[in-house]
C-alpha cells in the first residue's frame, strides 16, 4: 500500500486508542473452553431487561421494514411524563455515549479546550481529541472530581466541561451544593455536560444532585442519561440528553437520522413505566453492594466507596495478574490500566450467586 492513511487522518484521530469494552463471555469461552462464566465487567443490570420492555421489543420486531420514528415522539412523550421535560429540550441518542460526542461536535472547534477529571470516563478524552481540541485533564482528589480545581482550570479557550456523577470507573460522587457552587463559578459561555448514567443507583440520602432539576437555573448545563444501566437495555443502545431548547435544537440538527431504532424506542418507553422492575434493580444493587463490601473487608481488600452499581478495588499491587487469574476461574471483571489505575479492578454488582462466585475466586487467587 503506497498511501499512509494515518498521516491523512484528521489530527488527533490517528493517535487515539479505541475504547476497549469489557471482555465478552463468548471470547473467554473460546479462549479457555469455559462454560460457566460470570460477567462482571461492564456494569450491566444482572436482572436482565424488564418483562414489559421485552414484550414491547418483541412487538416492535414486527415493524422492522419501517424506519423508526426519527423524532422519537412516543419516547419523548414518556420522558416528559416521567421527568416533566418538554420535548423541545430533549435529544435522543444511540446510548448516552453518542450524546457526549454530539455536544462536542456542536460546540468544540480545533484548538479549543475541553476539561474533564482524571479517572473520569475515557469517552470524554476521545470526544475532545476527535474534535482536535486540547484535552485538559484536572487531577482528581481522592479519586473524585476536584470541582474547585476544575473551575479554576477554565480559560478563555474553554468551550466544554465533562462531569460524571457518579463517576465511572471510580464510583465517587459530589453533592448538590458542590455542583451548584461549581456551576455558579463557571462562565455561562462554557457548556457543562453532566453525565448521570448511574444516577438511579445513588443513595437517596447521599445529597447528590438531580441534574434534570437544574437545567432551568443553568442554561449552559446538558444532562445525559442512559437506559443501559438501571433499565437493563445495554444491548439496545438508547439514552437521552436534556438541556435548554437552543442546545437541544443544535444537537438534533447534527444527530444521525433514525439514530435510535424502533425496538430500542419501544423497549425504553415500557422500561420507564415499569417502576416495580426498577425497584427490584435498586434492591438487588443495595444488597449486592453490602455482600461485596463485607466479603472484600473479610479478604482485607481495599475498595472505593461507590454510588454506582460497581466497586473499584485497590489491590495495592499490579492488578493485571489477578485479572488474568480470575479469568481462569471463569470470572470477568475490568482492569483499569487504561485509566492509569494499574493497581485497580472494577467489579459490577451482580446477583447474589455471582457476587459469591467472584469473592470465592478472588480469595483463591489472592491465596496463591
Amino acid at each position: 500500500m503506497s498511501i499512509d492513511f494515518y498521516s491523512r487522518a484528521v489530527p488527533g484521530v490517528a493517535t487515539l486508542s479505541p475504547y476497549r469494552p469489557g471482555k465478552p463471555a463468548g471470547e473467554l469461552e473460546r479462549e479457555l473452553g469455559l462454560t460457566e462464566i460470570v460477567g462482571l465487567a461492564s456494569n450491566e443490570n444482572p436482572l436482565g431487561p424488564s418483562r414489559h420492555a421485552l414484550d414491547a421489543a418483541a412487538a416492535a420486531l414486527g415493524r422492522l421494514e419501517r424506519y423508526p420514528d426519527g423524532a422519537g415522539f412516543e419516547l419523548k412523550a414518556a420522558l416528559t411524563r416521567v421527568y416533566g421535560l418538554p420535548a423541545e429540550r430533549l435529544t435522543l441518542g444511540n446510548g448516552s455515549n453518542e450524546l457526549l460526542n454530539l455536544v462536542a461536535r456542536v460546540f468544540v472547534r480545533p484548538g479549543d479546550e475541553v476539561i474533564y477529571s482524571q479517572y473520569a470516563f475515557i469517552a470524554y478524552s476521545i470526544a475532545a481529541r476527535a474534535c482536535q481540541a486540547k484535552a485538559v485533564e484536572v487531577p482528581a482528589l481522592n479519586y473524585a472530581h476536584d470541582l474547585q480545581a476544575m473551575a479554576a482550570a477554565v480559560t478563555e479557550r474553554t468551550r466544554l466541561i465533562y462531569l460524571a456523577n457518579p463517576n465511572n470507573p471510580t464510583g465517587t460522587a459530589f453533592a448538590d451544593a458542590e455542583l451548584r457552587a461549581f456551576l455558579d463559578a463557571v462562565p455561562e459561555r462554557v457548556v457543562v455536560v453532566l453525565d448521570e448514567a448511574y444516577t438511579e443507583y445513588v443513595d437517596p440520602d447521599a445529597g447528590l444532585p438531580n441534574g434534570l432539576e437544574l437545567i432551568d437555573d443553568y442554561p449552559n448545563l446538558v444532562v445525559t442519561r442512559t437506559f443501559s444501566k438501571a433499565f437493563g437495555l445495554a444491548g439496545l443502545r438508547v439514552g437521552f440528553a436534556a438541556a435548554n431548547a437552543q442546545i437541544s435544537d443544535l444537537m438534533n440538527r447534527i444527530r444521525e437520522p433514525f439514530n435510535v431504532n424502533c425496538v430500542a424506542q419501544a423497549a425504553a418507553v415500557a422500561a420507564l413505566d415499569d417502576r416495580d422492575y426498577l425497584q427490584r434493580t435498586l434492591d438487588n444493587n443495595r444488597l449486592g453492594r453490602r455482600q461485596l463490601s463485607d466479603g472484600l473487608a473479610r479478604l482485607s481488600v481495599a475498595f472505593l466507596a461507590s454510588q454506582g452499581n460497581f466497586l473499584t478495588l485497590d489491590l495495592e499491587r499490579d492488578a493485571q495478574p489477578v485479572f488474568d487469574a480470575l479469568l481462569r476461574h471463569g470470572v470477568i471483571v475490568r482492569p483499569l490500566q487504561p485509566y492509569d489505575m494499574p493497581r485497580h479492578l472494577r467489579v459490577t454488582i451482580g446477583l447474589e450467586r455471582e457476587n459469591a462466585r467472584f469473592l470465592d475466586a478472588l480469595e483463591r487467587v489472592l491465596s496463591c
